[in-house]
């Protein structure tokens, strides 16, 4: 099974100018815990509401004038749409994550991919191993 045929296609985005306040706000909206950051049709980072909270609340940033830009990191990790599902799941175990960017070949952002998608929509074993291996590091903060 490929990444296209689980992931999340409906993908909202922040741009680098956004404030963090609104990209809390739409990570709220959304119930979710991370966006990619577009800007000029490209992927530029991804903001996480851990980044949100270390990097501008922690540092006494108001998060009405603190831009994304200045919390986010701007090293992505992806995995292409057609890649096989076990790709994605030793990626996240490798990386750390529990969600990765989805691109299709011309490097357009085409989606998100979570451990929820691999366990709900493929082979659970895989999502369980890559869980396994995220929560590892989690407990090691």
């Amino acid at each position: 099974m490929k990444v296209q045929d689980v992931m999340s296609k409906q993908v909202k985005i922040a741009a680098p100018n956004d404030t963090v306040e609104k990209a809390a706000q739409l990570m709220e909206a959304i119930d979710c815990g991370a966006l990619p950051v577009g800007e000029n049709d490209r992927l530029v980072g991804v903001v996480t509401d851990r980044d949100i909270t270390l990097r501008a609340v922690a540092r006494g940033k108001a998060p009405n004038k603190c831009k994304v830009r200045e919390v986010m990191s701007s090293t992505v990790k992806y995995v292409y749409e057609d890649e096989p599902t076990e790709a994605a799941a030793e990626s996240m175990s490798k990386l750390q994550v529990r969600r990765l960017p989805v691109l299709n070949r011309q490097k357009r952002l085409v989606g998100i991919v979570a451990l929820g998608d691999l366990a709900t929509r493929h082979d659970g074993m895989i999502a369980g191993q890559a869980l396994k291996e995220v929560s590892k590091s989690a407990m090691a903060r």
